[in-house]
Protein backbone atom coordinates (compact mmCIF):
# COMPACT_ATOMS: atom_id res chain seq x y z
CA UNK A 1 0.00 0.00 0.00
CA UNK A 2 1.37 3.49 -1.00
CA UNK A 3 2.13 5.44 2.30
CA UNK A 4 0.47 8.27 2.06
CA UNK A 5 3.23 9.94 4.62
CA UNK A 6 5.38 10.37 2.15
CA UNK A 7 2.60 12.34 0.14
CA UNK A 8 2.21 14.26 3.38
CA UNK A 9 6.37 14.91 3.39
CA UNK A 10 6.24 16.47 0.12
CA UNK A 11 3.81 19.33 0.64
CA UNK A 12 5.53 19.71 3.94
CA UNK A 13 9.20 20.18 1.91
CA UNK A 14 7.28 22.74 -0.66
CA UNK A 15 5.68 24.80 2.28
CA UNK A 16 8.92 24.82 4.64
CA UNK A 17 12.02 27.07 4.64
CA UNK A 18 13.64 26.43 1.49
CA UNK A 19 10.55 25.45 -0.38
CA UNK A 20 8.09 26.53 -3.05
CA UNK A 21 7.41 30.75 -2.56
CA UNK A 22 3.87 29.92 -3.79
CA UNK A 23 3.41 27.22 -2.03
CA UNK A 24 4.36 28.86 0.97
CA UNK A 25 2.09 31.79 0.74
CA UNK A 26 -1.01 29.83 0.22
CA UNK A 27 -3.75 30.23 2.67
CA UNK A 28 -7.23 27.99 3.26
CA UNK A 29 -9.29 30.53 1.54
CA UNK A 30 -6.68 30.70 -1.28
CA UNK A 31 -6.92 28.05 -2.19
CA UNK A 32 -10.65 27.47 -2.66
CA UNK A 33 -11.05 28.24 -6.54
CA UNK A 34 -7.98 25.76 -7.45
CA UNK A 35 -10.23 22.82 -5.18
CA UNK A 36 -13.37 23.58 -6.66
CA UNK A 37 -11.65 23.34 -10.42
CA UNK A 38 -10.07 20.04 -9.27
CA UNK A 39 -13.37 18.87 -7.91
CA UNK A 40 -15.05 19.55 -11.48
CA UNK A 41 -11.97 17.96 -13.42
CA UNK A 42 -13.29 14.68 -11.04
CA UNK A 43 -16.92 15.71 -12.14
CA UNK A 44 -15.47 15.78 -16.04
CA UNK A 45 -13.45 12.93 -16.28
CA UNK A 46 -16.53 10.36 -14.83
CA UNK A 47 -18.82 12.00 -17.04
CA UNK A 48 -16.34 11.03 -20.44
CA UNK A 49 -15.57 7.42 -18.20
CA UNK A 50 -11.70 8.49 -18.27
CA UNK A 51 -10.34 5.99 -16.16
CA UNK A 52 -6.50 7.41 -16.31
CA UNK A 53 -7.48 10.95 -16.04
CA UNK A 54 -9.61 10.02 -13.19
CA UNK A 55 -6.87 8.28 -11.27
CA UNK A 56 -5.21 11.31 -11.89
CA UNK A 57 -7.92 14.65 -10.66
CA UNK A 58 -8.60 12.59 -7.61
CA UNK A 59 -4.99 12.57 -6.82
CA UNK A 60 -5.29 16.91 -7.47
CA UNK A 61 -7.91 16.27 -4.94
CA UNK A 62 -6.25 14.37 -2.61
CA UNK A 63 -3.22 16.96 -2.66
CA UNK A 64 -5.43 19.88 -1.92
CA UNK A 65 -7.17 17.87 0.94
CA UNK A 66 -3.76 17.10 2.34
CA UNK A 67 -2.22 21.05 1.92
CA UNK A 68 -5.67 22.21 3.75
CA UNK A 69 -4.72 19.73 6.30
CA UNK A 70 -1.25 20.91 6.65
CA UNK A 71 -2.28 24.37 6.83
CA UNK A 72 -4.92 23.81 9.56
CA UNK A 73 -1.72 21.64 11.29
CA UNK A 74 0.31 24.25 10.86
CA UNK A 75 -2.20 26.74 13.29
CA UNK A 76 -2.45 23.98 15.44
CA UNK A 77 -6.14 23.31 14.71
CA UNK A 78 -5.84 19.75 13.36
CA UNK A 79 -4.40 17.50 11.14
CA UNK A 80 -5.13 14.59 8.47
CA UNK A 81 -5.34 11.96 11.18
CA UNK A 82 -8.01 13.77 12.79
CA UNK A 83 -9.62 14.10 9.69
CA UNK A 84 -9.79 10.52 8.62
CA UNK A 85 -10.83 9.61 12.35
CA UNK A 86 -13.92 11.77 12.46
CA UNK A 87 -14.45 9.89 8.58
CA UNK A 88 -14.41 6.89 9.98
CA UNK A 89 -16.11 7.59 12.97
CA UNK A 90 -19.21 9.50 11.13
CA UNK A 91 -19.27 6.51 8.94
CA UNK A 92 -19.66 3.97 11.62
CA UNK A 93 -21.73 6.13 13.81
CA UNK A 94 -24.51 6.81 10.87
CA UNK A 95 -24.41 3.04 9.98
CA UNK A 96 -25.79 1.60 13.55
CA UNK A 97 -27.48 -1.61 11.30
CA UNK A 98 -23.92 -2.51 10.10
CA UNK A 99 -21.46 -1.46 12.91
CA UNK A 100 -23.72 -1.63 16.31
CA UNK A 101 -26.89 -3.64 18.00
CA UNK A 102 -29.63 -2.11 16.02
CA UNK A 103 -33.35 -3.29 15.46
CA UNK A 104 -33.57 -3.73 11.86
CA UNK A 105 -37.35 -2.91 12.42
CA UNK A 106 -37.20 0.42 12.72
CA UNK A 107 -35.46 2.47 9.29
CA UNK A 108 -32.86 4.76 9.49
CA UNK A 109 -33.19 8.64 9.42
CA UNK A 110 -30.35 9.68 8.15
CA UNK A 111 -31.38 13.21 8.46
CA UNK A 112 -32.66 13.16 11.73
CA UNK A 113 -29.30 11.48 12.92
CA UNK A 114 -26.81 14.08 11.18
CA UNK A 115 -29.12 16.77 12.91
CA UNK A 116 -28.74 14.97 16.04
CA UNK A 117 -25.26 14.46 15.62
CA UNK A 118 -24.13 18.15 14.56
CA UNK A 119 -26.73 19.59 16.98
CA UNK A 120 -28.44 21.34 14.39
CA UNK A 121 -31.14 23.76 15.46
CA UNK A 122 -33.55 22.99 12.40
CA UNK A 123 -33.05 20.10 9.94
CA UNK A 124 -32.30 22.25 6.93
CA UNK A 125 -29.15 23.27 8.92
CA UNK A 126 -25.95 22.50 7.35
CA UNK A 127 -26.55 23.01 3.66
CA UNK A 128 -23.30 25.05 2.28
CA UNK A 129 -24.49 28.79 1.27
CA UNK A 130 -22.47 28.13 -1.80
CA UNK A 131 -23.54 24.76 -2.94
CA UNK A 132 -24.41 25.60 -6.82
CA UNK A 133 -28.23 25.89 -6.60
CA UNK A 134 -29.47 23.07 -8.36
CA UNK A 135 -27.40 20.66 -6.07
CA UNK A 136 -28.90 23.03 -3.02
CA UNK A 137 -32.32 23.15 -4.04
CA UNK A 138 -32.06 18.86 -4.45
CA UNK A 139 -30.73 18.79 -0.97
CA UNK A 140 -33.26 21.33 0.65
CA UNK A 141 -35.94 19.23 -0.43
CA UNK A 142 -34.43 15.74 0.57
CA UNK A 143 -34.13 17.01 3.86
CA UNK A 144 -37.63 18.32 3.84
CA UNK A 145 -38.91 15.16 2.28
CA UNK A 146 -37.22 13.49 5.83
CA UNK A 147 -39.18 14.97 7.54
CA UNK A 148 -42.74 13.60 5.78
CA UNK A 149 -42.77 16.85 3.98
CA UNK A 150 -43.44 15.40 0.58
CA UNK A 151 -45.88 14.55 -2.18
CA UNK A 152 -47.43 10.98 -1.74
CA UNK A 153 -46.66 10.37 -5.29
CA UNK A 154 -45.18 11.59 -8.33
CA UNK A 155 -48.87 12.59 -10.01
CA UNK A 156 -49.05 14.93 -7.54
CA UNK A 157 -45.26 16.52 -8.51
CA UNK A 158 -46.63 16.87 -12.41
CA UNK A 159 -49.78 18.77 -10.73
CA UNK A 160 -47.66 21.20 -9.13
CA UNK A 161 -45.33 21.62 -11.99
CA UNK A 162 -48.22 22.69 -14.40
CA UNK A 163 -49.39 24.80 -11.67
CA UNK A 164 -46.23 26.88 -11.79
CA UNK A 165 -46.33 26.72 -15.32
CA UNK A 166 -49.62 28.51 -15.18
CA UNK A 167 -48.52 31.24 -12.84
CA UNK A 168 -45.24 31.68 -14.59
CA UNK A 169 -47.12 32.74 -17.89
CA UNK A 170 -49.56 35.24 -16.07
CA UNK A 171 -46.44 36.83 -13.93
CA UNK A 172 -45.13 36.97 -17.81
CA UNK A 173 -48.50 38.80 -18.94
CA UNK A 174 -47.82 41.26 -15.90
CA UNK A 175 -44.51 42.07 -17.57
CA UNK A 176 -42.95 42.73 -13.90
CA UNK A 177 -39.63 41.37 -14.31
CA UNK A 178 -39.36 40.66 -10.15
CA UNK A 179 -42.36 38.93 -10.45
CA UNK A 180 -41.57 36.58 -13.75
CA UNK A 181 -38.05 35.37 -12.06
CA UNK A 182 -39.90 34.50 -8.98
CA UNK A 183 -42.21 31.74 -10.45
CA UNK A 184 -39.35 31.25 -12.94
CA UNK A 185 -37.66 29.94 -9.53
CA UNK A 186 -40.69 27.96 -8.61
CA UNK A 187 -41.04 25.93 -11.79
CA UNK A 188 -37.45 25.36 -11.87
CA UNK A 189 -37.86 24.10 -7.92
CA UNK A 190 -40.29 21.95 -8.94
CA UNK A 191 -38.59 20.47 -11.69
CA UNK A 192 -36.05 19.64 -9.54
CA UNK A 193 -38.60 18.08 -7.22
CA UNK A 194 -39.86 15.86 -10.23
CA UNK A 195 -36.15 14.72 -10.66
CA UNK A 196 -36.25 13.85 -7.13
CA UNK A 197 -39.18 11.89 -7.45
CA UNK A 198 -37.74 10.06 -10.59
CA UNK A 199 -34.48 9.05 -8.50
CA UNK A 200 -32.19 11.28 -10.91
CA UNK A 201 -29.90 14.59 -10.33
CA UNK A 202 -31.08 17.63 -11.95
CA UNK A 203 -27.13 18.72 -11.86
CA UNK A 204 -25.85 15.51 -13.29
CA UNK A 205 -29.23 16.16 -16.50
CA UNK A 206 -28.62 19.40 -17.39
CA UNK A 207 -24.70 19.09 -17.26
CA UNK A 208 -25.25 16.34 -19.64
CA UNK A 209 -27.83 18.12 -21.65
CA UNK A 210 -25.30 21.14 -21.73
CA UNK A 211 -22.67 18.94 -22.99
CA UNK A 212 -25.45 17.17 -25.50
CA UNK A 213 -25.87 20.77 -26.84
CA UNK A 214 -22.60 21.71 -26.89
CA UNK A 215 -21.62 18.81 -29.18
CA UNK A 216 -24.61 19.26 -31.65
CA UNK A 217 -24.03 23.25 -31.90
CA UNK A 218 -19.94 22.58 -32.92
CA UNK A 219 -21.49 20.27 -35.65
CA UNK A 220 -23.44 22.32 -36.99
CA UNK A 221 -19.96 25.42 -36.69
CA UNK A 222 -18.33 22.56 -38.31
CA UNK A 223 -20.78 21.66 -40.96
CA UNK A 224 -20.97 25.54 -42.22
CA UNK A 225 -16.84 25.98 -42.36
CA UNK A 226 -17.24 22.86 -44.79
CA UNK A 227 -19.17 25.10 -46.97
CA UNK A 228 -16.93 27.60 -46.49
CA UNK A 229 -19.91 30.23 -44.61
CA UNK A 230 -20.42 31.56 -41.55
CA UNK A 231 -22.88 31.65 -39.78
CA UNK A 232 -23.87 35.00 -41.01
CA UNK A 233 -24.85 33.75 -44.31
CA UNK A 234 -26.99 30.64 -42.87
CA UNK A 235 -30.37 31.14 -42.43
CA UNK A 236 -32.64 30.07 -39.28
CA UNK A 237 -34.61 27.12 -41.54
CA UNK A 238 -30.73 25.67 -42.78
CA UNK A 239 -29.41 25.85 -39.19
CA UNK A 240 -32.68 24.01 -37.90
CA UNK A 241 -31.75 21.80 -40.74
CA UNK A 242 -28.30 20.97 -39.10
CA UNK A 243 -29.73 20.79 -35.93
CA UNK A 244 -31.75 17.94 -37.14
CA UNK A 245 -29.22 16.28 -38.78
CA UNK A 246 -27.03 16.75 -35.86
CA UNK A 247 -29.99 15.34 -33.42
CA UNK A 248 -29.59 11.75 -35.62
CA UNK A 249 -25.58 11.56 -34.73
CA UNK A 250 -25.06 12.52 -31.52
Amino acid sequence: MVNIEKLIETIRKLRGKNGCEWDKKQTSNSLLPCFVEEVYKVIDAIDKDNWNNLSEELGDVLIHILFQCEIANDKQKFDIKDVISNADNKLINRHPNIFNEYNHSEPINWESNEQEDKKKEYRLDGIPVNLPSLIKAQRLQEKAASTGFDWDNINQVWNKINEEIIELKEAQKSKIKSNIEEEMGDVLFTIVNLCRHLKISPDNSLRKANNKFLKRFNGIEKSIKEKDKQFEDISFNEMNQLWNQQKKII
